[in-house]
């Protein structure tokens, strides 16, 4: 064989496995679509980030912001009896919020376990409180007929094997520190725990519909999909559980079947994420406050409209939202984001038609000022959100001819449509424009929805 061919050779198997490497699992796009069909339509979910670092009470992040030793964090293991723990009131306020799912820390970066493994001594079993939080709080929420998530961290400030990085407690300045620190670490073991408790979490548990894995940061003491053996984790993931939805986190964007949506965080999104041109599912996760773990003195807390505006305008984009809550160390719900859990609950008991469903509308409806638009593809129904209530006459560009009724989504109370000379024999509408009269009193909801059942 002749120089040229036998690097041809090469070639073409060099290329043949990294095409193979870029494939988790054969899935077509129909059957992906299906798959996720429950969870582009339920669009509101509940995200719980509950540790020993609720007991501190300042963020779920104190270990690494205070640079806290493993020999000083342990008063919160030690001290963690959440007494008060009911999770069928959790259940019970997240169902009433308008929310169809929920997805849980079963071990965030500081590396505690809120459930019962077998390959660690660092979990919740050994606590005060003594029993399996996780299967408590799985039993609880599906018993109200909600879905189920698991969050998992892929950091862990606590493994004795897991290397120092950029964003461990014990972060260094220096190369030379970084190898200091890690000279008798090994993250081939760290692998494998990893590995074990995944397997732990997707087998001991039951049918689990969402897992987080959270998160890869590349680049200079940093952590990639190599670090976590990203690639065999994932295999793993859809062999135990091959109905589940997976986030984006694990460093396998491009590879088939690595991921399923995206996570923008704490920021709402311009438009409807895409990746290599095409539009992408999402899901955007967001905080009550600036705190993902129980903070007794923070204060920046949104108020109810920036909570809706924040549910509405994503499934305006096409995707959907995963409100935080932090429970304290006594295992309540922070009574902050109790009342805000109810205001929202409020607002979706006469109002989730216009989220449950519902998607980005099409282009050919123009948004009016001041208002968010949703549309459900099935019913075919348009929904227009208020956020700023008009006066009386509200037009609606090039919709004549269109709309067969129109009504507020509340009551049911018809919205009467204004012809072509307008309202109180004012100048005529552009061709092809509409008025609604409406009420000169805002109705008493936070953000008013007209329906308009389309021709």
């Amino acid at each position: 064989m002749n120089k040229i061919v036998f690097l041809l050779c090469i070639s073409f198997v060099m290329t043949s496995e990294t095409l193979a490497q870029k494939k988790i699992w054969n899935e077509t796009e129909s059957e992906k679509k299906e798959r996720l069909a429950w969870w582009t339509h339920d669009r509101f979910g509940m995200f719980i980030h509950w540790g020993t670092y609720s007991l501190a009470g300042r963020h779920e992040w104190v270990k690494k912001r205070e640079r806290i030793s493993d020999e000083h964090y342990q008063k919160y293991f030690e001290q963690f009896n959440p007494d008060l723990f009911d999770p069928v009131e959790w259940a019970k306020k997240a169902k009433a919020a308008g929310m169809k799912y929920a997805v849980i820390t079963t071990k965030h970066h500081e590396g505690f376990t809120l459930f019962d493994s077998k390959h660690t001594d660092y979990r919740v079993t050994n606590t005060p409180y003594g029993k399996d939080a996780l299967k408590e709080w799985v039993d609880a929420f599906r018993s109200e007929g909600l879905k189920i998530g698991f969050y998992y961290s892929l950091i862990d400030w606590h493994h004795p094997e897991y290397t120092i990085d950029r964003v461990h407690p014990q972060s260094a300045n220096s190369d030379e520190a970084y190898k200091e620190l890690n000279k008798d670490r090994d993250m081939k073991i760290y692998r494998k725990y990893l590995k074990d408790q995944v397997t732990e979490i997707l087998t001991n548990y039951g049918k689990v519909d969402i897992l987080w894995l959270d998160y890869s940061f590349p680049g200079k003491h940093g952590k990639d999909k190599n670090d976590w053996g990203s690639v065999e984790l994932m295999k793993l993931v859809r062999k135990l559980q091959p109905g589940i939805i997976v986030n984006d986190r694990a460093d396998l964007k491009d590879y088939a079947g690595g991921w399923d949506f995206t996570t923008p965080e704490q920021f709402k999104v311009s438009e409807w994420p895409t990746y290599e041109g095409k539009k992408i599912p999402w899901e955007t996760c967001q905080t009550f406050s600036g705190s993902w773990g129980y903070y007794r003195d923070e204060l920046t807390w949104k108020n109810n409209k920036q909570l809706l505006v924040l549910l509405i305008e994503s499934v305006s984009k096409g995707g959907n939202l995963l409100l935080n809550v932090g429970p304290t160390g006594r295992g309540t719900l922070d009574h902050r984001a109790q009342e805000a859990l109810a205001n929202m609950g409020e607002w979706m008991k006469v109002n989730g038609r216009s989220i449950y469903g519902c998607t980005q509308a099409p282009e050919e409806f123009q948004v009016p000022d001041h208002s968010i638009l949703t549309y459900n593809p099935t019913t075919n129904r348009l929904y227009i959100h208020l956020l700023d209530y008009p006066l009386q006459n509200f037009t609606l560009k090039g919709m004549r001819g269109k709309i067969k009724y129109a009504q507020f989504l509340h009551d049911a109370s018809e919205i009467q449509i204004r012809g072509p000379h307008g309202y109180w024999g004012k100048e005529a509408l552009e061709e092809g424009d509409i008025n609604l009269s409406l009420p000169v009193n805002k109705p008493n909801v936070e953000i008013p929805v007209i329906e308009i059942i389309l021709k």
